[in-house]
């Protein structure tokens, strides 16, 4: 656009006299000779003799008028109009994904900076952990965590000079739950409920295999357990899914946890490990989760639907005896 504007400037000025002319200095050192006729906050329009020109206000360096020259006034954005979000805080709004991967750090400094993300989950049956992934209270974990169950607490670790203490949210609803990846998504509603602390969910395509990630969670009901392990590899199948394979200690009572990357961020669910060996942990990838996250409405749950569509059926018997969730 810019050199249409050179070619033109340069066959006006040997037609017509620079005297009285306008003129408009262009950033890359070409010129547009005419006669102004109307100056905007963004842009100028100029008559060059057998048609009128509008050139935006971003490409001009000095407009000369009659011989005189005037500085270009700069752009000026109107104040109702909101900054961009810079790319690493892009997400859909309902949790947080930065667009890359964020400094490494070391665990111990992670731990103590997304500690109180990572819940436990109590129901009846048993236990199992999950993370927050908004201030608003919703979370994720399991669906086998809660499968059946409708009283779910969540007990949460603050943080105080130090020092985390427990305390326990008994109003713990159900949104919405996918049995076929066994991901379920649930809300705090207890009326004393704060702000929460959440995680940001990163992106499991960006961990190479043979990386550092580490899990908090709680195994065997010891809360606030962390362990660390590489990622072995990001395309272990298991009963036609995909899975993400560490060495990072994943028991009972760890399904539903988070897995992390070296900046804090979560890149999967961990969920199950083979029962007959040892550094053998999986995990649903982060990317999955977030699919789940935005098409959370065809997922959701109704305890008050007795014909629920996603209460599925148990898997092929071959798959439980192989993986203990």
């Amino acid at each position: 656009m810019l050199r249409k504007y050179a070619i033109l400037s340069a066959l006006i000025s040997c037609s017509m006299p620079a005297w009285g002319v306008d003129v408009i200095q262009l950033k890359d050192n070409a010129s547009i000779n005419g006669q102004i006729l109307s100056e905007k906050r963004d842009q100028v329009a100029i008559d060059v003799g057998y048609t009128v020109l509008v050139i935006p206000r971003n490409q001009i360096t000095k407009i000369s008028k009659g011989g005189k020259a005037s500085p270009a006034p700069a752009v000026v954005a109107p104040k109702n109009v909101e900054p961009e979000k810079p790319a690493a805080e892009a997400s859909p709004g309902f949790y947080q994904a930065p667009s890359k991967p964020g400094p490494a750090s070391s665990v111990r400094d992670l731990v103590k900076q997304i500690g109180e993300a990572v819940v436990q989950v109590r129901t009846p049956g048993g236990l199992g952990s999950g993370f927050i992934i908004n201030e608003d209270g919703f979370l994720m974990t399991n669906f086998h965590v809660i499968e059946g169950e409708t009283q779910i607490s969540v007990e949460l670790y603050l943080q105080h000079d130090g020092q985390f203490t427990p305390r326990t949210y008994k109003n713990v609803r159900i949104v919405a739950i996918n049995k076929f990846e066994d991901m379920a998504l649930l809300k705090i509603e207890d009326k004393d409920a704060p702000k929460f602390k959440y995680t940001l969910l990163g992106s499991a395509d960006a961990v190479a295999v043979g990386e550092r990630v580490f899990a908090i969670g709680s195994p065997l009901g010891l809360e606030r357990t962390v362990t660390e392990g590489i990622l072995s590899t990001k395309t272990r199948e298991l009963a036609g899914e995909l899975y993400l394979q560490t060495t990072t200690q994943i028991n009972p009572g760890n399904s539903g946890g988070p897995l992390f990357n070296m900046s804090g961020e979560v890149v999967g669910i961990t969920n199950m490990k083979i029962t007959f060996g040892e550094g053998l942990g999986f995990a649903i990838p982060i990317e999955s989760v977030k699919f789940f996250l935005d098409h959370r409405d065809a997922f959701a749950y109704s305890n008050d639907n007795p014909s629920n569509p996603y209460r599925y059926l148990q898997p092929p018997s071959h798959t439980r005896q192989a993986v203990e969730e």
